[in-house]
């Protein structure tokens, strides 16, 4: 980042404001199927937790994972188990709380393109 440190490559971003926040779930919490409010980054501190797609693809996550959320204006699914669904399926996975920090982004979502933090 500055010297004395070696070389490396760097992708700044385009200044933007952020909420951080620290959210505890209670035990057994589950959240349903809901779209993120925000472009946001969830990074769990403490526990387990998942999170499932709406083609059925389900995470499990703990301490040292990292996910982006950016699902708003999803529509919700026409056909198959998950029909009348929007967005994504989360929850808590064993008996304790889950702890995690998300830092959500006041930048509008960017749809139908990659995503912009690669």
């Amino acid at each position: 980042m500055s010297p004395p440190a070696d070389p490396q490559w760097q992708d700044p971003m385009e200044p933007q404001v952020a909420t951080i926040m620290v959210t505890v779930q209670p035990a057994r919490w589950n959240g349903t199927w809901h779209p993120d409010p925000k472009p946001q980054w969830i990074v769990p501190l403490q526990g387990r937790w998942y999170v499932r797609a709406m083609d059925g693809t389900r995470v499990e996550m703990g301490p040292g994972d990292i996910l982006f959320g950016e699902d708003q204006g999803v529509r919700p699914m026409e056909t198959g188990p998950y029909r009348g669904k929007k967005g994504h399926d989360a929850g808590n996975i064993g008996k304790g709380p889950v702890t995690l920090m998300v830092i959500q982004s006041a930048n509008a979502p960017i749809p139908n393109q990659p995503c912009r933090y690669h």
